[in-house]
């Protein structure tokens, strides 16, 4: 049974370290690195070195994609403003010539007012409603106005 409680093992003073706390073992353990092979300690040097290039060419390539995102956002904002500037042109000119259309009222053009807001493809339809009386209905009353 262990007790553990602060720092001490079965009555012993518990030290965490990184390495051997025993002087001859650290002796023995920098032995060991300086006694290595000749490949090994080339071979750690060489992975060294391809991982600082690896480093280097995603530090690299990070930026490059950093500009690229950039300047791609730039001429999305660049579009999507071009785009805002085309609409609000044609929502002037189609208010415009709204304002124009509903202010011009001569009698007996009713009918070809109604006819002109009235979408009559059917396949154009974005209703969810069947609205193909209504169409059927203002076509006959465009053929033949109603007469008083």
């Amino acid at each position: 049974l262990t007790d553990a409680v602060d720092g001490v093992m079965n009555g012993e003073l518990y030290q965490e370290s990184n390495g051997p706390t025993d002087c001859y073992a650290a002796i023995s353990h920098v032995d060991r690195l300086q006694s290595e092979p000749e490949s090994i300690r080339k071979w750690r040097e060489e992975q060294k070195e391809r991982l600082e290039v690896l480093d280097a060419n995603s530090l690299k390539q990070e930026a490059e994609w950093k500009e690229k995102a950039i300047k791609e956002l730039e001429e999305w904002y660049a579009r999507q403003d071009e785009q805002l500037q085309k609409t609000k042109a044609n929502n002037r000119a189609a208010e415009e010539a709204f304002v124009n259309d509903v202010e011009e009222t001569s009698p007996g053009t009713e009918w070809e007012r109604v006819a002109r807001l009235c979408d009559f493809n059917p396949k154009s339809s974005k209703q969810a409603k069947d609205v193909s009386r209504m169409r059927s209905v203002l076509i006959s009353l465009k053929q033949a106005p109603l007469v008083r």
